[in-house]
């Protein structure tokens, strides 16, 4: 899988990386769905490692493991996980919640302590150089395949660009907002920043909503993915 990230001032910026849960690369074959997501919490730990003049970011979440205790969290120091992992570079991303109701996994790889908080291997991410500065509301295409669903009677929160393309939240962030929850997604229009012609709803489900990801030219599945100022992701409804 080739997925773009970012490297700036020496820190992997993966604005891709909340959604790596469902990514993955050839050795993590697909599996069975996973339920009761909506609102679970995780975090993700990515293990950057360069290669020649790219990288290889190893992506680790903790759903199915623990909800990522704020304690054990904040007590993470990324230089000192890269001293023991040897690695060129430790990114943190979370605490993040899935606004999702199930999706399809990719078979999980092995368990890593990281001094104390255990996170599971879920996807090996190639980094480049490109694009240096996490932006928000600028689409970044995901060489992958995934099917998110999203149950009948509950809501989804959707941001519109001017050319009328929709994206639909699939995790919201604490990066930006500690005390952000699913109860204030109904009123995050009046806290972003939005671009001009961009517009952010609320939508109530009368039945399942499933966003899969579509096919290039070159017959690749691609998610095009995309972050608003508070740092929750989107995929786009194709």
């Amino acid at each position: 899988m080739n997925t773009k990230c970012c490297l700036k001032a020496g820190a992997a910026l993966c604005a891709l990386a909340g959604s790596a849960l469902a990514q993955g690369s050839g050795k993590f074959p697909v599996a069975a769905e996973r339920d009761h997501l909506r609102n679970q919490r995780y975090c993700e730990i990515l293990v950057v490692n360069r290669h020649g003049l790219s990288a290889t970011a190893a992506v680790y979440n903790t759903v199915g493991l623990n909800d990522c205790p704020e304690a054990q969290w904040k007590a993470l120091r990324p230089a000192e996980l890269k001293t023991e992992t040897k690695a060129y570079e430790i990114v943190m991303n979370g605490p993040r919640f899935f606004t999702m109701d199930r999706n399809e996994l990719k078979s999980p790889g092995p368990v890593h302590d990281f001094d104390g908080l255990k996170a599971r291997l879920v996807a090996e991410v190639e980094i480049s150089r490109a694009n240096s500065d996490r932006k928000p509301y600028v689409e970044r295409t995901v060489d992958r395949e995934t099917r998110y669903v999203y149950e009948a009677g509950k809501y989804v929160y959707e941001l519109v660009s001017p050319a009328g393309e929709t994206y639909i939240m699939q995790s919201y962030s604490l990066e930006e907002d500690a005390h952000l929850n699913e109860a204030a997604l109904a009123g995050l229009a009046s806290r972003l920043a939005l671009p001009s012609g961009w517009r952010y709803g609320v939508r109530h489900l009368s039945e399942n909503l499933t966003v899969r990801t579509s096919a290039s030219k070159a017959h690749v599945m691609q998610a095009h993915i995309l972050q608003d100022d508070l740092r929750n992701t989107y995929q786009r409804l194709d």
